[in-house]
């Protein structure tokens, strides 16, 4: 499970931490989810974030994988609710669309795009980790758009 932190300052997105949380595939389901949830909570609890955004499961062919992904964001939803942090989720395609400005955009671009946004000199190891700060990159762009919105009809009353 990847996973990505960002802030802004002075209107720029700035990487705080990224990385892969990742648990052995010999053990059960169940204990796989709870190291999951453990170490979300280790990152919860250490980076205190104000918010958390979520890529919504792609079900394509691969109905396991779909299943899996959805008990993994299932785990995610839970640690950040026991937080009291807020959750927000995205379909894939309005994150590539956010982040890369087409909504079929491959992964690698995704990726590079990631990596000028936020101006990082070393591009992360992991393709989940850079999918987590796309994530976290849409949510900051919707958040922008909703203020727009919100100030505008403060505006117009």
């Amino acid at each position: 499970m990847g996973y990505g932190l960002i802030e802004e300052k002075n209107d720029e997105p700035r990487m705080l931490d990224c990385g892969v949380l990742t648990v052995s595939n010999r053990i059960p389901a169940p204990e796989r989810l709870y190291q999951l949830y453990k170490g979300l909570i280790d990152i919860l609890n250490r980076c205190q974030p104000e918010e958390m955004a979520v890529e919504e499961p792609f079900v394509a062919l691969n109905i396991r994988s779909a299943l899996a992904i959805g008990r993994a964001q299932a785990v995610a939803m839970l640690a950040a609710s026991s937080k009291g942090i807020p959750v927000y989720t995205y379909p894939p395609a309005k994150i590539k669309q956010a982040v890369a400005d087409y909504g079929c955009s491959g992964k690698e671009q995704v990726r590079q795009m990631v990596c000028i946004q936020l101006g990082l000199t070393q591009i992360p190891r992991s393709t989940d980790a850079t999918d987590a700060l796309a994530v976290a990159l849409c949510h900051l762009q919707q958040k922008h758009l909703v203020n727009m919105i919100a100030g505008g009809d403060r505006e117009s009353s």
